[in-house]
């Protein structure tokens, strides 16, 4: 993905909150064989916090100091550390929102070193996910594990309504099909739709929606276009369809509350990551071997699913970049998979279906994998090849991103726009009057973008 241009006056506040911020938690790595990790919490990442000591260090001698953190605390930190550049942090986890215009502001280390390497293999690594995480042709991040979205729905309560789910469904249809799921079984909802509030959880599948009913953020010349058109369209539509079939309380809902609602019978669809199928399919989910999985819904476009990605990014200002080099090219590597593969001892992280996988196109040959994801493999491998990166709607927009605006002030005005969308699907304001005001929110950031 690239970046157009940089907002000069997001980068500068960055800057400004790194210096008030530079005593953050974490501390310099120690020692020409140590280096230290800030990444994320979640399960994927705490399995390889597990297993490094035993199979990375025994091998390199590289001591690995993890710090993990929440999603947006991690984000915090990591904005805070690579805007500063103390060299606080060798190794972070970053998405694909943050890697190209880190790069451009030349925070982080290319990886040219590890893509060239024969044994890391960088063909084989999932041309989406390379071009997502490249700047001016250069790779500058490396997946730990990739997703898009699709679809995923009751195959027993569907068959028992007399419903045909094609492969690439229309938005419209599911529409029909969530009235008709709704109330199939005693407590059951049609649709599950995330509505908690946050850049990255009820903006990201609402802006596909957005993309696909021909809407977008921005015109060409930076005008915002949040109360009109394709996006006025879409999200009512979204806000309608959650707040008549959707799950109670759904602005409160993220991807757990959806993940939990879906396996435990409380809704018949649900509409968000790919990364939910390996826990959907778990040795213990109730609903193992009842969900179906197809595209993306869409309207006016083929394809909608979004492109995602938890990747490794080494600090410009690390003092141990060989070792930081060793670590990324491990932690991606294919035979970090198969260890996870190996990894059985624990059913709720280790696994075949817990392999951090969406990155590599080896991974879906992987017998090992296949034997139990047989389910999802495909639908998962097909919704990110497909996912439409370089075109997401059906205009031209100066910005990159599908579920998202790639500018560095999208984390200031998304975060609130998704407050009063948030809002409309808890009912407290409408929809209309929630897009005006993020109108004037994201107008202002265009505004500046232009500058």
């Amino acid at each position: 993905m690239r970046i157009r241009r940089i907002g000069v006056v997001a980068l500068s506040l960055v800057l400004a909150a790194a210096g008030m911020s530079a005593c953050s938690a974490g501390g310099s790595s120690s020692g020409k064989k140590s280096i230290t990790v800030l990444m994320v919490n979640n399960p994927p990442m705490l399995e390889l916090q597990k297993l490094t000591a035993a199979n990375f260090t025994k091998k390199t001698g590289i001591k690995v100091r993890f710090v993990t953190k929440v999603e947006q605390d991690m984000r915090d930190t990591a904005s805070t550390e690579f805007a500063n550049q103390s060299g606080q942090y060798d190794v972070a986890t970053l998405s694909n929102f943050e890697i190209p215009y880190y790069a451009k502001a030349g925070w982080i280390s290319s990886m040219a070193s590890i893509a060239k390497s024969k044994s890391f293999d960088q063909a084989d690594i999932l041309p989406s996910m390379t071009q997502a995480l490249s700047y001016n042709g250069t790779v500058y991040g490396e997946p730990f594990y990739g997703e898009s979205s699709f679809l995923m729905y009751r195959k027993d309560v569907f068959q028992k309504l007399g419903i045909t789910v094609p492969t690439n469904p229309t938005w419209s249809q599911v529409a029909q099909w969530a009235a008709k799921a709704d109330g199939a079984q005693s407590g059951m909802k049609g649709i599950c739709l995330r509505g908690l509030a946050g850049w990255g959880d009820n903006l990201a599948p609402l802006t596909t929606v957005v993309n696909t009913f021909g809407g977008t953020w921005f015109n060409d010349d930076w005008k915002a276009q949040v109360n009109t058109g394709g996006f006025k369209a879409a999200a009512n539509f979204y806000v309608n369809l959650v707040r008549q079939h959707g799950e109670p309380g759904a602005a409160t809902f993220s991807f757990p509350q959806c993940l939990n609602a879906l396996q435990q019978g409380k809704v018949a669809m649900w509409y968000d990551s790919t990364a939910a199928a390996g826990s959907l399919e778990a040795s213990d989910s109730p609903v193992k071997g009842k969900i179906g999985y197809v595209s993306a819904p869409h309207d006016k476009t083929s394809q909608s699913g979004w492109l995602y990605t938890w990747a490794w990014a080494i600090e410009k200002a690390s003092k141990h970049q060989s070792d930081a080099m060793k670590f990324v090219s491990w932690a991606s590597s294919k035979a970090y998979e198969q260890l996870v593969a190996n990894d059985t001892k624990n059913p709720s992280t280790g696994g075949p279906t817990n392999i951090p996988a969406g990155k590599r196109a080896s991974t879906y040959s992987n017998p090992t994998y296949l034997k139990v994801a047989s389910a999802f493999a495909k639908p998962t491998l097909n919704s990110i090849k497909n996912a439409p990166a370089s075109m997401p709607g059906v205009q031209k927009r100066p910005y990159s991103g599908i579920q998202f605006v790639g500018i560095p002030s999208f984390t200031d005005f998304g975060t609130n726009c998704a407050k009063v969308i948030s809002s409309a699907i808890a009912g407290s304001e409408s929809t209309n009057s929630a897009l005006n005001s993020c109108q004037t929110l994201a107008q202002a950031a265009g505004n500046k973008q232009k500058k």
